[in-house]
C-alpha cells in the first residue's frame, strides 16, 4: 500500500520522520517505542517491529475510531492500546510519543515517578510526572494506567517500560518527550549525590500558571 493511495500522505511522513528523529536525538533505540496521531475518523500509528531506518510513510498503519484496521496495511504497533486510549480520553491531545528513552526507564524501571525537583516539571502539565503502575505490553490494562497517570498531565513513565509524551501536534509531543528524559537524566545524577529539594506546591502553582502563556505572541 502506498502513501498516496492510503492518504494523510503529509501526516504519514511526519511520523516516519518523528520515529528517526527520536533514534537520533538518542531518546529511543532500536525498533522500540512508537507515534500515534490523531486524523479524521481515526489515528495513525507505527506498524510492529519495522526499523525505523527502513520505514517509508507507506509502512505507517491507518486504525480506525473503533479500533479496526482496514485490510491491506502492516500490523499496527503492539502499543495501539494506550494510543487509541488517551486520544479518545483527551480531545485536546493530537499526538502521543511512546518512548524507552534511557533515564526516563531507569527510573520507571524503580517506580519512580520525577517530583518538582526542577520547575520544568510543570512543562508535563503539574507538579510531578507520574509513574503508572506495571502491566503487559500491549495490554488493555498498560492503556488503562496510562490515560490515569496522564490525567491533567502531558507526560507520564511507564513501569518497568519508558515514558509517554503528548501533545496538541507530534512537534510538541515530541520535543515534551526531550524535556522529559533531559529531567529524568537531571534527577538520576541528583540522587546519585543525595535526595534533591523539592520545589512546595505554591511555588509549582505559580509556575504552571507562567507556562500557560509561555512561548505565545504577546
Amino acid at each position: 500500500m502506498t502513501a498516496k493511495r492510503a492518504g494523510f500522505v503529509k501526516e504519514r511522513r511526519s511520523i516516519a520522520d518523528a520515529c528517526r528523529r527520536m533514534n537520533a536525538l538518542g531518546i529511543n533505540q532500536g525498533t522500540s517505542g512508537n507515534i500515534g496521531l490523531r486524523v479524521k475518523d481515526g489515528l495513525l500509528l507505527t506498524p510492529s517491529g519495522l526499523p525505523y531506518d527502513a520505514m517509508t510513510p507507506g509502512d505507517i498503519v491507518f486504525m480506525k475510531a473503533d479500533g479496526t484496521v482496514p485490510p491491506g496495511q502492516r500490523e499496527p504497533s503492539s502499543e495501539w492500546r494506550f494510543h487509541r486510549a488517551i486520544l479518545a480520553a483527551r480531545p485536546e491531545v493530537g499526538a502521543v510519543v511512546h518512548t524507552h528513552a534511557m533515564f526516563a526507564t531507569t527510573l520507571a524501571c524503580l517506580h519512580r515517578a520525577i517530583p518538582a525537583f526542577h520547575y520544568m516539571v510543570a512543562m508535563a502539565g503539574g507538579d510531578s510526572i507520574r509513574c503508572a503502575p506495571y502491566a503487559t505490553f500491549g495490554s488493555q490494562e498498560l492503556a488503562d494506567h496510562a490515560v490515569r497517570a496522564l490525567d491533567g498531565r502531558k507526560a507520564c513513565l511507564l513501569a518497568n517500560h519508558g515514558m509517554i509524551a503528548v501533545g496538541e501536534t507530534l512537534a510538541q509531543a515530541l520535543a515534551l518527550a526531550v524535556e522529559v528524559e533531559t529531567l529524568a537524566a537531571q534527577y538520576w545524577r541528583a540522587l546519585q549525590i543525595g535526595e534533591p529539594v523539592i520545589l512546595p506546591g505554591k511555588e509549582m502553582r505559580v509556575v504552571l500558571e507562567k507556562f500557560t502563556t509561555y512561548g505565545r505572541r504577546g
